[in-house]
């Protein structure tokens, strides 16, 4: 169709809203050597080289308009016709198919029925593959991906809506309601997938989402913002985007990332989605323009515990640097949509996500849109000092309890100097520290091996340094470190190994840290309680 009508245009021919195309005079009239007219003609299906005009009668061999003009003109037509034609046949088929996906009036929609319509969205998208999904802006930058969906029809959003409900919902650059009105959707189709498969990973992912659905569902606490879907997903390990408070609006927004050992799995339903719901009601609050997203965009590291000195500098970095590609492409679409003349970002990354946000503050023109950093109980962010991380150093934040083992791992080179008395004490401290979790089990390690008679690390030549370069909590790093409550000692206190690392957001267990998180996030940073550097 677009050949046909750029063939037109280049011939000065017009094509009408009809199809049919009109051709100037041309040529020569043999019986008195005047300009044949011009004319227009429509197409024919069967390419029959004459308009309606010069029709031949029946039986009668078919007429040629001597106008060279004419010939072309239906040539065009013709083209234009069959792309029509094809049109129409595309959109029946899909608007049949697409049909199948709606609920007659009363039907009960369970789980049951949310399987049968998952295999019936594949049967759609089949359909409509060349129809729509060619056209879907995957490989462009958020902002161009805002303008295309700001450019179609009503009509046009719900067909992406209906069929593309994964696409278009996980697609940074779309607006954050529409985001969510996809996923809700998306995550029903995904509960219908996994609903009776075998296997460890799809059992605890529809775990997972059962419980986020659950909080959708619920009825939304007394000053916490609503809660927005922004994106989920099965690949990997599993991907989880939840906001509260719609980021477009909010003039405040910071997005987290979970660190070490985190998957879509209930345990992230209950505690990472906790800690933005907390965040996101200490900061409206102070500021009711806010939002707190929690991002699970990547796949964090879920190496075993007893692994981690051996292959923690090659996997954990190459996870890490995946995630802030993923990471920046995803503030970029905060960016894209947010409605704000100049909106306050925040990036947070707690653990291990402190490494995959550091890495994203380090890569080309720093995390997009953000003005201030925080890292939470962090193993280091692989930059020497906060003037890496792009924000300029008095806008990097820290957060490190005195007793948070993980703000204490020995640097790469320090490692293997722990010798035998790690291997050893990180066995039994995983062992009792996996109940706790992943974190717990890796921290665990490295506090048993401590406790195994290696405490190198604690007295390490250069205390400034960790695994991943420089301690964030350190004067030579040159972040501004606030006040958090030193936390219960690893073992000694009878909460595990790492109770301190997992405290910060809790408004309950640490709420001096929770309310300076809120103050960063909030736009009130000269309101937090500092603390020494290390």
């Amino acid at each position: 169709m677009k050949d046909a009508l750029e063939d037109a245009a280049n011939l000065k021919f017009a094509v009408r809203a009809d199809g049919s195309v009109s051709y100037p005079a041309g040529g020569e009239n043999i019986i008195d050597g005047k300009e044949l007219p011009g004319g227009s003609t429509n197409g024919s299906p069967a390419g029959t080289p004459y308009g309606p005009s010069l029709g031949a009668p029946s039986g009668a061999p078919p007429l040629t308009n001597p106008n060279p003009n004419h010939a072309k003109a239906q040539a065009i037509a013709d083209r234009i016709l069959r792309a029509v034609n094809e049109a129409q046949d595309i959109d029946s088929r899909f608007s049949k198919t697409l049909g199948r996906l709606k609920a007659a009036p009363g039907l009960t929609v369970d789980t049951k029925t949310w399987t049968d319509a998952a295999a019936d969205a594949a049967a759609v998208r089949g359909a409509a593959d060349d129809y729509l999904k060619k056209d879907i802006p995957g490989d462009k930058s958020p902002a161009e991906r805002k303008a295309w969906w700001t450019s179609l029809t009503r009509e046009q959003r719900e067909e992406y809506l209906a069929v593309y409900p994964n696409e278009i919902g996980n697609l940074d650059g779309i607006p954050s309601d529409v985001r969510d009105t996809a996923n809700r959707d998306n995550l029903q189709l995904l509960i219908g997938k996994l609903e009776g498969q075998d296997g460890e990973q799809a059992r605890a992912q529809l775990a997972g989402l059962r419980s986020i659905d659950e909080q959708l569902r619920a009825e939304p606490e007394k000053g916490v913002p609503p809660m927005y879907l922004l994106g989920i997903g099965d690949e990997g390990n599993g991907r989880a985007i939840v906001s509260f408070g719609n980021p477009d609006a909010s003039r405040n927004v910071s997005a987290y990332v979970p660190g070490l050992g985190t998957s879509l799995d209930e345990a992230f339903a209950r505690n990472d989605v906790q800690r933005a719901r907390d965040t996101a009601k200490a900061a409206s609050d102070i500021d009711d323009s806010s939002a707190a997203i929690v991002w699970l965009g990547y796949d964090a590291p879920q190496l075993p515990a007893e692994k981690l000195i051996d292959n923690a500098g090659v996997m954990f970095e190459r996870d890490g640097k995946v995630g802030a590609v993923a990471y920046n492409e995803f503030m970029a679409g905060i960016s894209a949509t947010n409605q704000n003349p100049d909106p306050h970002v925040t990036a947070i990354g707690h653990s291990y996500g402190s490494f995959t946000v550091g890495q994203a503050a380090q890569r080309d023109g720093g995390i997009p849109g953000a003005d201030d950093i925080v890292l939470l109980g962090s193993p280091g962010t692989g930059a020497s000092s906060a003037e890496d991380l792009g924000v300029g150093k008095g806008h990097v934040y820290v957060g490190a309890a005195d007793n948070d083992p993980v703000t204490m791992l020995p640097s790469e080179d320090e490692s293997s100097a722990l010798g035998a008395g790690v291997a050893g004490g990180a066995s039994a401290g995983a062992s009792l520290g996996l109940v706790g979790g992943p974190i717990s089990g890796i921290a665990g390690g490295v506090v048993g091996g401590v406790a195994g008679g290696t405490a190198g690390y604690m007295s390490s030549e250069d205390e400034s340094q960790l695994w991943f370069g420089t301690d964030p909590a350190h004067d030579d790093f040159g972040a501004k470190r606030f006040k958090v409550d030193d936390g219960p000692r690893p073992f000694i206190d009878g909460q595990g190994p790492t109770p301190a690392h997992s405290n910060y957001f809790d408004p309950e267990k640490d709420p001096m840290s929770a309310q300076n998180i809120a103050l960063i996030v909030a736009g009130r940073s000269d309101q937090i309680t500092t603390q020494e550097p290390r």
